[in-house]
């Protein structure tokens, strides 16, 4: 966190250069004011932007003479830009009185450096935060000819505080006559042993004060960030053994938002509303601190969110248009050509959007010109290998009409399309990181090693179609290996659907009372179908033993669980002796009738433990019914066989 105290010489800035100078320091805080918005994390609540940017001046009284020192801004609290704009703006234009040497050059007087670097303005800024780190900058046209003992000791001790002291020399057109490269050596002769102090020199054009603008805006942002590293490996090696580069990755353009919101705050803490809306009349509105509720004479309606965290209150008769949608067709300026070569493609962001003529259709020859230029302007365009620089009130990415330009470029193709991509305003531009070792000397055996490796590799055009990323085979894979899971069980309700579905006559005899919920009724249904599923489990094994009775050849209809041709060795593997029958057995079996087909079919499945088959009582005892036989003197009177009851006989010990 860097804390900025500028400190302008209004002795030698000339009125052109302090008017150029004051939007410079308003556009530092208008970034400083929408940096947040990027760093909060939580956007739903008001959080508080701190204050690091103090403004002083120094200048001539004109009744004593002497240099003064005035403190415009002093940042001790949360930021305020309405005041930082007002200090800006109060800033005086007539104090401009310069003073010339016997070479009709400026002469530097007093900075007054020790009256900022003291505890009752510098250090008293911010002395909160134990991890600020200050910095004064010192912008003048002119150049100081001695450091007294008084300033230089205020330098070194902001040496030892981590303090630094920039100093910024604009350099004006009345100093030409001057020797500026001597002046300017002899300054940081000065000051080449205190570490803490640095020097520029800039001609005072738009370029120049749009570099420093970027680069005090940049040390103001509170989400600085280490540059994201990447490393590009190579098929083959470069040099030696090395086959990789190690680089740094930044992003070359700082979208700025694309419309000031209306909000309405309350009056008491100047917080805004949540999802407030300027259209309506918000009397039941309570205050987001202290929840009290507020009148309508509580309640500011014109107010203007900038950014996260500043509040601008407007006048009652200023009307605020919030974001508005536009309808087709969009509308786009052609400003001029630009050469695509000389186009620096880090400022192209955004998606890009496809462009093709369009049709008439009420209208065919219209319709057949607008297709001909289009193919004209396309080929053209990409014979010069250039493009088109376009401007419109309308972004193209939010699909919103916004208050600010935004700038774009229509690229040419060979294929006769055209595509359309968003590009940075000077607004959005962040400076070029320093590259140190672009002009490095390379040796000549380096530079062959490398030229030779990078002329093996496989040089064609790119096509989309011979470079697949593996969406397919991944999402293929992953429902493959879903699949071995078998079948997707149902939900709760799906299975009570399906319960009710097939047993609604059992479902129907349950009072309404028990069925209170969902899970409750799976319950029932559950139980119910056991019983049913016990019902005709023992149904099943009584028509067996019964078809085992009255048929060698029984047809068992037996559980999916137990083969049939297990069943049938198992009656056929009994031995002969066990087949001769007493007598009474044989008589009786004469006489029983061949029970009925089975006219009903099962499909209830059966468990294991169903139906068990006694392997060794098949083998001592005949297939005949437990329990007491009537003679044939007696008769039988019935035609059907009795039940066989399985109750396990317990052996007597």
């Amino acid at each position: 966190m860097v804390m900025l105290c500028f400190v302008l010489d209004l002795r030698c800035l000339s009125p052109p250069l302090l008017r150029d100078l004051k939007q410079s320091l308003l556009q530092i805080a208008n970034f400083h004011a929408i940096s947040s918005s990027a760093s909060n994390g939580n956007r739903s609540k008001l959080k508080p932007l701190l204050d690091r940017i103090g403004l002083c001046y120094v200048f001539k009284n004109r009744i004593t003479c002497a240099d003064e020192l005035k403190v415009a801004y002093s940042p001790r609290g949360n930021f305020n830009l309405r005041d930082f704009h007002h200090a800006v703006s109060s800033l005086p234009t007539d104090a401009f009185t310069p003073e010339f040497n016997n070479s009709m050059a400026l002469c530097g007087g007093d900075m007054k450096l020790s009256g900022v670097l003291n505890d009752k303005v510098l250090y008293s800024w911010g002395s909160q935060d134990k991890d600020i780190t200050r910095k004064v900058v010192l912008i003048s046209s002119c150049i100081v000819e001695n450091l007294d003992s008084v300033t230089r000791k205020a330098l070194m001790d902001a040496a030892d505080k981590c303090v630094s002291v920039e100093f910024v020399f604009l350099e004006q057109n009345s100093s030409h006559l001057a020797d500026i490269p001597g002046n300017i050596n002899s300054f940081l002769k000065k000051i080449g042993d205190l570490e803490n102090c640095l020097f520029q020199h800039c001609i005072p054009d738009g370029r120049a004060f749009f570099r420093l603008v970027k680069q005090w805006s940049q040390e103001l942002k509170d989400d600085m960030e280490e540059p994201l590293q990447a490393r590009f490996i190579f098929k083959i090696n470069l040099v030696g053994s090395s086959n990789q580069i190690l680089c740094n990755m930044s992003t070359p353009f700082n979208q700025i938002i694309d419309e000031f919101l209306p909000c309405q705050t309350c009056r008491c803490h100047g917080i805004p509303f949540e999802n407030s809306n300027k259209k309506e009349t918000n009397t039941n509105s309570s205050c987001p601190v202290t929840g009290n509720d507020l009148g309508t004479l509580n309640v500011i309606e014109n107010s203007v969110k900038i950014g996260e965290s500043i509040i601008l209150y407007l006048p009652s008769f200023q009307c605020f248009q919030g974001i508005q949608q536009v309808s087709s067709p969009i509308d786009f300026n052609v400003i001029e050509r630009t050469n695509l070569q000389s186009l620096n493609e880090g400022v192209i962001f955004g998606s890009s959007f496809t462009v093709t003529p369009a049709y008439h259709e009420s209208d065919i020859e219209k319709s057949e010109l607008n297709c001909k230029l289009f193919q004209v302007l396309s080929g053209l365009l990409n014979s010069l290998d250039q493009g088109l620089v376009c401007s419109s009130n309308f972004n193209i990415e939010t699909a919103r009409k916004t208050s600010f330009l935004c700038y774009y470029i229509l690229l040419p193709s060979e294929k006769g399309v055209m595509l359309l991509r968003r590009l940075a305003g000077s607004e959005e531009i962040l400076p070029v990181p320093d590259v140190p070792f672009i002009h490095m000397k390379v040796a000549k055996d380096i530079e062959s090693s490398v030229q030779a490796s990078l002329f093996k590799m496989e040089v064609s055009d790119y096509d989309p179609f011979h470079h697949e990323r593996g969406f397919h085979q991944k999402l293929n894979l992953l429902v493959k290996e879903s699949l071995q899971f078998g079948a997707i069980p149902l939900r709760s309700k799906d299975v009570a659907t399906v319960l009710n579905s097939s047993y609604q006559d059992s479902t129907a005899e349950v009072p309404p009372s028990v069925q209170s919920t969902d899970e409750e009724m799976i319950e029932g249904n559950i139980s119910l179908l056991d019983s049913e599923v016990g019902d005709k489990t023992s149904e099943l094994i009584a028509e067996e033993w019964e078809q085992l009775i009255v048929s060698e050849d029984p047809k068992i209809c037996s559980p999916s669980c137990y083969s049939k041709p297990k069943l049938d060795l198992l009656v056929l593997s009994a031995p002969q002796t066990s087949r001769q029958l007493d007598e009474k057995t044989s008589r009786i079996l004469e006489r029983l009738e061949v029970p009925k087909q089975l006219k009903r079919k099962t499909s209830s499945p059966v468990t294991s433990s169903s139906i068990h088959v006694d392997t060794c009582a098949l083998n001592k005892k005949p297939l005949v019914p437990f329990g007491p036989v009537h003679s044939m003197d007696q008769g039988i009177t019935s035609s059907q066989p009795i039940k066989p009851n399985f109750q396990r006989i317990r052996r007597k010990k």
